[in-house]
């Protein structure tokens, strides 16, 4: 059975940080690319940023440039998103998902991904 199991999220003030991880099992994170989203109440889901197990290469939202960093450790099979300077606008719900496709088709959703995670709570208050 595969599983991604993010964890990390809480609720946290303004300018604060977080760790995000997204633990894999039953694949190996370094076949796929590797993709942070999120959805806060009332919006869609929209991509937070993405990154290529074959040669390391990052995209990010515009929002997120400069604050939040891309990672994964594939000896651990876990990817990581660390946020700072986080902003009450980046409350939502964190997922992460792989695809079998490069970071940049796994940013836009020009296809489907293979596995998402169930999601973690990210709450950050003024």
């Amino acid at each position: 059975e595969v599983q991604l199991v993010e964890s990390g999220g809480g609720l946290v003030q303004a300018g604060g940080s977080l760790l995000l991880s997204c633990a894999a099992s039953g694949i190996m994170l370094d076949d796929y690319a590797i993709g942070w989203f999120r959805q806060a109440p009332g919006k869609e889901r929209e991509a937070v940023s993405c990154i290529s197990s074959s040669d390391g290469s990052t995209v990010y939202a515009e929002f997120v440039k400069g604050r939040f960093t891309i990672s994964a450790d594939y000896a651990r099979n876990t990817a990581y998103l660390q946020m700072n300077s986080l902003k009450p606008e980046d409350t939502a719900v964190y997922y992460c998902a792989v695809a079998r496709s490069d970071e940049v088709v796994l940013f836009n959703l020009w296809a489907t991904p293979n596995y998402w995670g169930q999601g973690t709570q990210v709450t950050v208050s003024s």
